[in-house]
Parts: structure tokens; sequence; C-alpha cells
């Protein structure tokens, strides 16, 4: 069972899922203490250095320009505010920091150059650093590389059938050549995705086929569950339960034995015996503080508490992959090369994002 493959088929993966949720939990709890240290969670803090203003048109994103929602846009932040922030990160138990940009795509220029230093920053602070800003090229990630970036993230959200239900601004396939491109530098990898959204249980498990064919599998999968926010075209649909999450999360750790599980999105809907359930089936990760990119998220104070009560230790920074180094700008190998990827736009028409944007249209116009 905790054998590593990289050919699980849909219908295995299904199988899996739906066992009787006891004997689920002892399959995915004995695949993870042989993998993993089971007391042991890593801490990462989710930081949005620029919000708002994004060009996709993701049914599950607040950040997208498109839709009206209560999100605050900001332009990107300042190294120094940056800095003063993972400060306060690595003071309060997380090892590392994730700095999400609402963009499509990296653009080479001033903003990238800003968010480059950024990494060598945080990474001179003895922190993982990791960085989520779309779409990204070879040469983009071999320069993040340089800078001692530790993880890109870039999550496949739902399964290749289902993302035409969410997304009609980019495609599937941007998604896996972005990930390919940070295979070609020593970066590692983050990707998982959204349950939740309406899909199907087929879809959940067509995602972990995807995730799980990825040779090498990503070193950290987060698992969020939907949080509907209003003015989004999934502002209506309801919070899925705690065991959808759980056998989730020990599906998950079953199919990528060796992989971080983290517990993301969703987590203010879960009580402390809920997330237990997820740690003792293989959650091994969380995002702390108190929001996620524009979402509500636990306390970081709250999470200290609850790990106290399950006898849980923050997992140290460079504990699977050592520190990388930094390169600083000036004796950089990469240089900008002022590419204009072309990154695709399918183009057909999501009835209920169309509506979302129609709607706001009427909001601004009032």
């Amino acid at each position: 069972m905790s054998e590593l493959r990289h050919n699980w088929t849909k219908k295995e993966i299904l199988e899996i899922y739906n066992k009787p949720l006891m004997e689920l939990l002892y399959d995915a709890a004995t695949v993870h203490r042989k993998r993993h240290d089971p007391n042991t969670v890593q801490v990462s803090t989710l930081l949005s250095i620029k919000t708002g203003g994004c060009s996709e048109d993701c049914g599950y994103c607040p950040q997208a320009a498109r839709y009206h929602t209560d999100i605050e846009g900001n332009d990107l932040m300042g190294v120094e505010q940056v800095k003063a922030q993972a400060l306060r990160a690595k003071s309060s138990g997380s090892s590392r920091v994730c700095m999400g940009a609402a963009w499509r795509n990296v653009k080479d220029g001033p903003e990238f150059d800003q968010v480059l230093e950024m990494v060598r920053t945080i990474n001179k602070l003895d922190m993982e650093v990791c960085c989520t800003l779309g779409m990204i090229t070879e040469n983009q990630a071999k320069r993040l590389a340089e800078a001692g970036l530790y993880a890109y993230n870039h999550n496949l959200d739902t399964s290749e059938d289902y993302y035409k239900d969410v997304i009609s601004t980019r495609a599937f396939k941007d998604r896996l050549d972005t990930i390919e491109n940070v295979r070609k530098s020593n970066v590692t990898v983050c990707s998982g995705g959204i349950i939740g959204m309406g899909e199907k249980l087929e879809d959940r498990a067509g995602m972990l086929v995807a995730l799980s064919s990825l040779n090498p599998q990503p070193e950290s999968v987060p698992i969020n569950a939907l949080v509907a926010v209003e003015g989004t075209p999934m502002e209506d649909i309801e919070p899925i339960s705690i065991w959808e999450m759980v056998r989730m999360v020990a599906t998950t750790r079953i199919v990528m034995p060796e992989t971080q599980v983290r517990l993301s999105a969703g987590r203010t809907e879960m009580s402390r015996e809920g997330q237990a359930m997820c740690f003792f089936a293989g959650a091994n990760s969380i995002f702390a503080g108190d929001k996620l990119l524009t979402t509500p998220n636990p306390d970081v104070n709250e999470d200290m508490e609850m790990f106290k009560l399950l006898g849980l230790n923050p997992q140290k920074p460079f504990t699977k992959i050592s520190q990388p180094k930094t390169v600083e700008s000036a004796d950089s190998q990469y240089q900008s090369l002022g590419e204009k990827p072309k990154w695709s736009r399918p183009g057909h028409t999501i009835e209920r994002n169309e509506e979302a944007k129609q709607k706001a249209k009427l909001v601004s116009e009032d």
C-alpha cells in the first residue's frame, strides 16, 4: 500500500476513497507512519504580496478583476515590508513563507526583480521560501532558483475534465507546462487542488491521477476546501463535510506516500477533532496565520494550542531538502530575457462565470 507509484488509475483511487472509513484511516495512517514522523507538522505562512486585479476568470477566486467582491487590492509589497512579515511568521513557528501574487503569469521586469529580491531576503533568514505567481517560463524558474527559492506552488485545481467548468482563460496544459518548467530548476513543486467546487468524486480521483503521474511527484500537495466568497461564481455552493476532507487527505496520503499533504483553505470550518482526524490520516502540513491570501484562516495561537493538545511539533526548515544557496543579482548566471510567452486562452464560455461578471458590471454601474 505504501509503494511509490506513478500509474494509479481513477478506478483504483476511487476504490481507496470509498473504503469503509475506519479501514481507510487505518491504511492511510499506516502509510503515513512508514514514511513520515506522525508527530511533526510543517507550518507555512501564506502572504499576499500583490492582491486583486487578476485577469483570470477562476470561478472560485475573489481576486479576479471581473467579479465584484469585497477584496481590497494592493500593489506589489516592498522588500522590507515582506521581510518584517517573514520575521513575524518565523517567531510564531512557521518554517516557510509562501508569497502569492495575483498575476496570470510572471512578466520580466522591475516587479519580478523585486520578487527575486524578496526571495533572497527570506532565504537569508533561514526560512524556506515558496512563491505562487502564475505561469512561469524555464528561465524565470531558474532565476527564482538562483535567488534561493525552495518551492513553487502551481495548483492543478481539479481534474482535467472538470477544469473547463471552472476556468476559461487558461488551459490545464498550462499548469502542467509550468510545473515542468519548475522541474528544470532545482526548485521543489507544490501542487494540489480544491474540493467542493461542484465536481464529482471521479474528478477528485482524476486530479490525484494527474498529480501522482508526475515524476517526481510534487513534494507538497495542498488540499483546499472551497471557501465560497460572495460575488464569485461559486458563492452559493454549500461547504463540503469534514468526512469528505478526511477521505481526500487519506486517499492523497496513500496515493502519494512521500508527499507532504497540506491542510489549506477551509480550516476555519473544521473543528479541532476534524483536523486531528486529518493529521491522523496523513496531513503533515498546514498554513498558519489569520488569512490565506484573502480568505479567513485560524489564528496562529489557536494552531499552536491545538498542536500542544495533540502532541504535534512544528517541522524545522530544510528538514526534507537542504537549504538553497542565494546568488546575488550581480552574480546571476540567468538574466531577464524579456520573454512574452503565448500562454493559452481557450476562450470557451462558462455560464456561471459570465453571470457573475455581468452581475459585477451592474454593481459598478450603480
